[in-house]
């Protein structure tokens, strides 16, 4: 509780004391005088709401008098001079309006720091400093300061400071800040880390990769401090609605105060009866406050967007937080959106020779080589044969654009593509022709066998595509840039049948503007998920754009509205989920403060409700609405 919050409660503490001693004093003849009374009241009011008064004074002062400050202002102004007027000495109305709108505007403002400090701690991944090595020593400096390139130490406890690679030590990370994911990854040699991760284990060395301002951290933070400055419909909505609807129940209320007695007077001749009017538009001012929306509504958002960051998907606005809610279509790119978006070796056929010597051979012709296919031939023998020493290459040529031709202990070997194969007149089996691209080998002029490279399918992408049927999504569409054969295939292993292969950059935003003029209502929201940046114009062009955030692009994650930070696919339905629970928590909130405002509204006209009905009406109607507010940071796992 900070210091503002507490003032507030000191003296709804000090105010419900002295409510309760005044009960027990005698006023009356003969005892405390009444004006005494009085003085006694107005000095507990204004304990209790002097600041409301200056609020009210400095809005009419500024030209912005309807507002909440002038309802309550006026309301208990007004029932403390109708006090007067009928000389009952009952203040205590007025009082208990001021004192529990207080107590509802402590619980708003505690809701809001609770809301916020989740946020806080959550986004608490801003690195203080970093440990760089200068003349064999570490030196603590700035995050800021660390250039491209610096080898520093991440002792255990620490953060992360900056994005990297590792180069010595292996270590566990607490990735939980910016993936949502309790489990700790490991770290080793050659892996890239991320900034904001914190070090559990033991220390390690890092090579820096980016400057701290480019860092994955850095990102996330900018992205969470602009995250409000993008208002939704509803919100705007609420503003505008607020606008109206205060200075409309202000005349209103005083339509109400002067209209019915000039009747009732000129007209029926029943008397003015001003001062049983002036009570009910006053307790109609009262009832008519729209607190609940407008706090209500941004702090559901707030809340939204806060419990979405918790579980790893950061919204850079309450308006995509909305238009997510309403997502139809999701069009997803395939390499590393619903695969890993690294080769590996998926299967190896060998005719005539074991699968240890087919690898160990092509491991020797593709060791020097960078290229993918090589490296991953490379790091299927090593993980397989681990410590196993490569023979020596008598003699190692490349063939540009079709493989490796080697002497390896006495034998020619040849690997490479069927065009190579072919050029050698080496026949391939027809079995060998089938799978993703094939990698053959003949030893001695005979067909040794192949390897199948191909992209790995993500373990939660077949979920993922489950999930989003289940959420009613009416259409999934995958779009690549790879050959048919290998799309069809992961597409069918996913169970997406809308397919669109070899497609450019420019040519799936074609695609994501035709699959825009097909939707089949102006409310379906098409979302495109991608990781890459040739993925960047595509993002921007759909109506809500996902990105892979820890090993997607900078470009990727500039254009797009909505990212993912730990890259897996079942995040997407989850990003759907939070967005139509918040979007839930809007609509039961609207309906149900202005359901009670109305029906209290038509019952103070009606001198049904009293004083005390009307503090329901604000404050209790506020308190549930924020009640139900903040379960929107509350995200199941």
């Amino acid at each position: 509780m900070n210091k503002k919050q507490r003032n507030v409660l000191i003296r709804i503490i000090i105010t419900t004391v002295a409510l309760i001693a005044l009960f027990f004093i005698p006023f009356g003849e003969g005892t405390v005088p009444g004006v005494i009374r009085f003085v006694l009241y107005l000095a507990v009011y204004l304990i209790i709401g002097y600041d409301i008064l200056r609020k009210a004074f400095k809005g009419i002062m500024n030209r912005q008098v309807f507002d909440e400050n002038f309802l309550m202002a006026t309301a208990t102004v007004g029932a403390f001079a109708l006090a007067i007027y009928s000389r009952s000495g009952d203040y205590n109305e007025a009082i208990a309006v001021m004192l529990f709108y207080q107590i509802g505007e402590l619980f708003q403002s505690y809701a809001v720091g609770k809301s916020r400090r989740n946020i806080s701690d959550l986004m608490d991944i801003r690195p203080d400093y970093a440990m760089i090595e200068q003349d064999g020593e570490l030196v603590s400096v700035d995050p800021d300061e660390v250039p491209v390139g610096s080898i520093i130490t991440v002792r255990v406890g620490d953060k992360v400071p900056i994005d990297g690679r590792v180069i010595s030590g292996s270590t566990s990370l607490n990735t939980a800040a910016l993936t949502g994911e309790s489990m700790p990854r490991e770290a080793g040699p050659g892996d890239d880390v991320i900034s904001g991760c914190i070090n559990l284990t033991s220390p390690i060395r890092i090579e820096t990769t980016r400057e701290f301002g480019e860092s994955t951290v850095s990102r996330i933070l900018e992205l969470v401090e602009n995250s409000s400055s993008n208002k939704s419909r509803s919100e705007n909505f609420i503003s505008r609605f607020a606008r109206v609807y205060t200075p409309l129940v202000c005349y209103l209320a005083l339509a109400l105060a002067i209209l019915p007695p000039l009747i009732s007077g000129l007209v029926l001749h029943n008397g003015w009866n001003f001062g049983t009017w002036v009570y009910r538009a006053l307790t109609f001012l009262v009832i008519s406050c729209p607190c609940a929306l407008v706090i209500s509504i941004p702090l559901t958002f707030f809340a939204g967007i806060g419990g979405a960051s918790h579980a790893g998907v950061l919204v850079k606005g309450s308006n995509y937080l909305e238009a997510l809610s309403k997502t139809s279509y999701v069009v997803m790119d395939k390499t590393g959106t619903l695969t890993r978006g690294m080769f590996d070796v998926t299967e190896i056929r060998t005719d005539g020779i074991s699968r240890e010597d087919f690898l160990r051979y092509a491991a020797v012709c593709e060791h020097t080589s960078t290229h993918p296919i090589a490296q991953c031939l490379c790091r299927a023998y090593e993980s397989e044969y681990p410590g196993t020493a490569l023979p020596g290459a008598d003699e190692l040529s490349e063939i540009s654009g079709h493989g490796v031709k080697a002497h390896i202990e006495g034998h020619d070997i040849l690997l490479g593509n069927s065009k190579l194969m072919a050029s050698c007149g080496i026949l391939i089996p027809e079995a060998g022709a089938a799978g993703g691209t094939q990698i053959h080998m003949s030893i001695d002029g005979r067909y040794a066998g192949c390897a199948v490279i191909d992209d790995i399918v993500k373990p939660t992408s077949s979920a993922a595509i489950s999930q989003l049927r289940r959420q009613s999504v009416k259409r999934i569409v995958m779009l690549t840039g790879d050959a048919d054969a290998p799309a069809q295939k992961i597409a069918g292993e996913l169970g997406i049948t809308e397919v669109y292969s070899e497609l450019l950059p420019e040519d799936k935003v074609s695609m994501v503007e035709k699959l825009l003029d097909e939707k089949s209502s102006s409310q379906d929201v098409l979302a495109f998920v991608g990781d890459g940046i040739n993925d960047a114009p595509v993002l921007s062009r759909a109506d809500i754009g996902i990105a892979m955030g820890a090993l997607g692009s900078d470009a990727a994650i500039e254009a797009a509205d909505v990212v993912l930070m730990d890259d897996d696919p079942l995040k997407i339905s989850r990003a759907i989920a939070i967005s139509r629970k918040c979007m839930r928590i809007v609509y039961e909130n609207i309906w149900f403060a202005l359901g009670v405002k109305i029906l209290c509204l038509i019952l103070g006209a009606l001198g049904i409700a009293n004083m005390w009905l009307a503090i329901f009406a604000d404050v209790g109607v506020m308190v549930i609405a924020i009640l139900n507010a903040i379960r929107a940071l509350r995200i199941r796992s």
